[in-house]
């Protein structure tokens, strides 16, 4: 297997190969070539994609065997000797912009907070590094993306080089790979930060084009950086430009008035929020004194039956509650809407009537449905019911329980 060629040369977007070998594993199909410059997946950066004699390879990885690179693609196909490989440009350069960004960040991150990198994540969303300190200000955070972004305006140039590890060991190197190689490839960003890495790389900072660091987050013990470079960064400013253009336009206001004007209108909305919780205790409690009005004598008992035609289950328990305020009182009541009837009993504390008992019967009286609880407030429910033959129910099965 010859040395891959985005090992020395990550624009070169062409190339001739022979294939070696085929292989079948898990229902898919792969080649491996004499040479290649698909990227397979591999510290943290995602395999390259591109076409085979114009089949498409949808993954690259490295077998575990002999770490051969394979180039799995979208179907089988009948390719033997010579064959043209083209990578997916736009994808590798991506990945080539994320991943110098994330050897700057990490550096400036050292220098400037004391906070090495333990691990670095590359996805088609996100980039995310996660850094060995428990806490990170975001004035620390400001500072370094501040700090990297210079960097990458001056436009420093990058290097590839090849050492072994007495040279490596050597220079100032600020991360050695785990396992030992003959020959360690060095991504030297001039004067800067020197690393081993054998993924994809610009040629000069400039090529970054901008890093933006999006968020920051405690992740077990550890700070997580989100940020975006190149293109992303971009894409991210467009997309939150966007927004922000569109909230100035809707609530016609100025972009360095927006945050405030959102921030006053929340504390209204949650004003009005309480203003209503107010207002509906007090309709619920007009509506208490209203149906309360309707309560039969049945046996010692007070019985309320009331059907609602909408609201909700707190609507329901809050007004049970002030129903059953008076002694003696039995609210049987009812919610049907949504495809379904909502059925909710409940009791005056000097009730010794076993409400769970009564529901039951009356769900047992509906001929379907569930329910049950314990104290004076159950709950249960069924299908749609006819008000007037649930309220038919209710009279029946309470009257039995009521007169015993």
């Amino acid at each position: 297997m010859q040395e891959p060629i985005y090992y020395t040369d990550a624009y070169q977007t062409t190339f001739d190969a022979n294939v070696i070998e085929s292989v079948e594993e898990n229902g898919r199909f792969g080649l491996i070539l004499n040479q290649t410059a698909f990227y397979p997946t591999s510290g943290g950066q995602p395999f390259d994609m591109g076409t085979l004699n114009e089949h498409q390879v949808v993954e690259v990885t490295n077998r575990k065997s002999d770490k051969a690179i394979v180039h799995w693609l979208e179907e089988k196909a009948d390719l033997s000797g010579p064959v043209s490989g083209k990578i997916n440009w736009s994808r590798r350069f991506d990945h080539m912009q994320q991943h110098t960004g994330q050897h700057m960040l990490s550096q400036a991150f050292i220098q400037l907070a004391d906070a090495p990198t333990v691990s670095f994540h590359l996805s088609p969303k996100t980039v995310t590094i996660d850094l060995d300190t428990n806490e990170l200000s975001q004035d620390k955070i400001n500072e370094v993306e501040t700090y990297v972004n210079q960097i990458v305006w001056e436009n420093r140039p990058i290097q590839i080089k090849f050492v072994s590890l007495e040279e490596a060991q050597a220079l100032n190197v600020r991360k050695l790979p785990p396992v030992a190689r003959e020959k360690i490839r060095l991504v030297d960003i001039t004067d800067f930060d020197l690393t081993a890495c054998g993924g994809t790389h610009v040629t000069s900072t400039g090529g970054v084009g901008m890093i933006k660091i999006i968020k920051s987050e405690r992740q077990n013990k550890k700070v997580r950086i989100t940020f975006a470079c190149g293109v992303r960064a971009l894409s991210d400013y467009g997309q939150k430009n966007q927004i922000t253009s569109t909230l100035t336009q809707q609530l016609t206001t100025g972009l360095e008035d927006l945050v405030p004007n959102i921030g006053k209108m929340q504390g209204d909305l949650k004003q009005l929020q309480k203003e209503k919780k107010q207002l509906q205790s007090e309709l619920v409690t007009y509506q208490a004194q209203e149906i309360s009005k309707t309560a039969v004598s049945v046996g010692n008992y007070r019985r309320i039956i009331h059907i609602l035609p909408d609201g909700n289950q707190t609507m329901l328990r809050t007004l049970a509650g002030s129903l059953t305020q008076t002694p003696q009182t039995i609210a049987l009541l009812a919610l049907i809407g949504n495809g379904k009837t909502q059925l909710l009993f409940s009791s005056s504390e000097d009730v010794d009537i076993n409400m769970n008992q009564l529901l039951k019967g009356i769900v047992a009286e509906l001929g379907s449905g569930s329910g049950g609880g314990k104290g004076n407030t159950v709950q249960g429910g069924t299908a749609v019911v006819d008000p007037q033959k649930l309220r038919e129910c209710f009279e029946i099965g309470s009257n039995n329980s009521l007169n015993e």
